[in-house]
């Protein structure tokens, strides 16, 4: 039997995912909702029937035979679109609407829904929403593309100007795009549908679009035993008033029934459970069933099962507990990550959120100590400190609340590209701040001329007038000659009677030299290095983009005074 293919709706919050469902089910979604946005995840069924209803003549042109029952639509919280919605090897949605305000063009939101539609390479279209704000435009009771077609040119221009406008940014992402009456290939374009959810415009050829893509391309995937255990993914865990505890699945594969035992995937050891009652939401109430096939959403009522988390899996047992228990313990900690090895510390909200986050710190070859569900542990910030590259002393977190702590970095955001956005600028100035820090452990390069005429002691300690030809000279370096011979270390700089640290390039000061006399050690008009031992010039050599244009100079004089020496000096 083919099952109904799951549809995503997905896009930056406002856009109008729950006004476009709301449209095509029609019945009231959004002024269910506090301050009308979505706030959990919730599924609707819409029938084959209600699809030609809705598409009218326009599935006869696909002249494809269709088999598919209907679709199932998942409404969600905008980017938490594929967040919690995942299963082994996989997305859960069988095929995506990204819902992009042609108005607001591709904002944060809908950058982080592309990123994981190409993650697992879920298929989908784009309703270009809210075409009824375009300046201008009128209204037409008729198919889109005659609706269009009927417009003033200026609006006709303006909707290509917004449409392409998006293509050329969806080029970003290596996404071919194109208008849906003007695609040449649905496998290698992307289709996009202007439509309004407030008019209804547009929605025929949406629905015509997604029924056929489904039908054509995803036929094979969608064949499911229906006898078989059911399989199904976690999206809410609530209370319910007079049933208790309950959990909301997208049901899809199988079957579930009342007393049902299943098992279902916690951070720990898999969880055991027996279904109590089930539910359909249907016509805005829930409607109390008994039995449930493929694809579905369904609340379950059950026992035993407490704090479950959002994205786990949850599978039906048919005298195969211990097996289930050792493939769902296994699933989880396919996603959960702990290593021996340096790296930074994941935490997220869902299994199918930390997934997606994981995985794409992974594509830029972000290094992931330890990745893992649920708020800050104490374990958590430990493992932070311990490691031994301090850039690694950081936890990002998604849609997990930020902990108050100076002892590590935390770094927090509920959009996914965002948080790794966050966390790559926070690496650049940490690596600046390091990198300066280890710069002023190790001695600068200078190169220094004693001045005439300014010997102001000759021994015990000398005291001589020098000027800075390149590189900066800090208090402390030791003095080496042309011939790589050892001199002094500087014990003391002053200028214009105040001690300093430091001397730049063309500053003069006095500096003070306890090991070496004047006349015997060092000279007037006599050129000196600071001394670079090899370790130093390691660590200089990495750093080589914080050193300035003399200190970069005068170290390439330091190596030749060393090579001289030793021709493999600093290689």
């Amino acid at each position: 039997m083919i099952s109904q293919p799951i549809v995503m709706l997905a896009g930056h919050v406002d856009h109008g995912k729950s006004s476009l469902l709301e449209k095509i089910k029609g019945i009231s979604i959004v002024k269910a909702e506090p301050g009308a946005i979505t706030q959990s995840i919730k599924s609707y069924n819409v029938s084959l029937k209600t699809i030609k209803k809705i598409t009218g003549k326009l599935l006869d042109q696909l002249k494809i035979k269709l088999t598919i029952p209907g679709l199932l639509f998942l409404d969600t919280p905008g980017h938490a679109a594929f967040n919690n919605l995942r299963k082994r090897g996989g997305n859960l949605a069988d095929i995506a609407i990204l819902v992009i305000d042609i108005t607001k063009s591709i904002e944060e939101q809908t950058k982080e829904c592309i990123q994981i539609l190409k993650q697992y390479k879920t298929p989908f279209v784009i309703a270009l929403n809210k075409i009824d704000l375009i300046p201008g435009w009128n209204r037409i009771v008729a198919p889109l593309l005659q609706e269009i077609n009927q417009q003033p040119e200026s609006v006709k221009l303006d909707l290509d100007n917004r449409l392409y406008t998006i293509v050329g940014k969806l080029t970003e992402f290596d996404l071919n795009s194109e208008r849906f009456d003007r695609v040449e290939d649905y496998r290698k374009q992307v289709a996009i549908i202007p439509v309004s959810a407030k008019t209804g415009e547009g929605l025929p050829e949406l629905l015509m679009v997604i029924t056929g893509l489904a039908q054509k391309f995803l036929e094979e995937e969608l064949k499911i035993e229906v006898r078989g255990p059911g399989k199904a993914i976690v999206l809410e865990v609530r209370k319910e008033k007079g049933l208790g505890e309950c959990l909301d699945v997208v049901l899809y594969d199988g079957t579930m029934k009342v007393n049902d035992q299943f098992v279902v995937g916690d951070i720990n050891e898999p969880k055991v459970g027996r279904i109590k009652a089930l539910f359909e939401f249907e016509k805005g109430k829930l409607t109390q069933i008994s039995e449930v096939h493929a694809s579905i959403g369904v609340k379950v009522n059950c026992k035993d099962v407490e704090n479950i988390l959002p994205g786990m899996p949850l599978m039906i047992v048919k005298d195969n507990l211990e097996e289930l228990k050792e493939d769902i313990k296994k699933e989880v900690q396919e996603v959960i990550v702990y290593k021996k090895t340096d790296g930074i510390i994941v935490k997220a909200d869902t299994l199918g959120s930390l997934e997606a986050l994981t995985n794409l710190l992974k594509e830029k070859g972000i290094k992931i100590k330890s990745a893992s569900i649920g708020e800050i542990t104490k374990k958590d910030i430990t493992e932070a400190l311990t490691q031994k590259d301090e850039l690694n002393r950081v936890i990002l977190c998604f849609n997990i609340p930020p902990l108050e702590t100076q002892e590590v970095k935390i770094i927090s955001n509920d959009v996914i590209y965002r948080l790794i956005e966050d966390y790559e600028k926070w690496l650049i100035e940490a690596k600046k701040e390091l990198e300066t820090k280890v710069l002023k452990s190790i001695t600068s390069p200078a190169k220094i001329k004693i001045l005439k005429r300014c010997i102001f002691r000759k021994s015990n300690p000398a005291i001589v007038g020098i000027t800075v030809l390149l590189g900066n000279l800090r208090n402390e370096s030791v003095l080496i000659n042309e011939e790589g011979k050892k001199i002094s270390r500087i014990r003391g700089i002053q200028k214009e009677k105040k001690n300093i640290n430091e001397l730049k390039e063309s500053e003069e000061a006095a500096i003070s030299l306890p090991d070496a006399v004047v006349g015997r050690h060092v000279f007037e008009d006599q050129v000196l290095y600071t001394e670079v031992n090899e370790e130093e010039f390691k660590e200089l050599k990495k750093l080589k983009s914080f050193l300035n244009h003399g200190q970069i100079e005068v170290l390439k004089e330091i190596i030749n005074i060393k090579r001289t020496k030793n021709p493999l000096w600093g290689i």
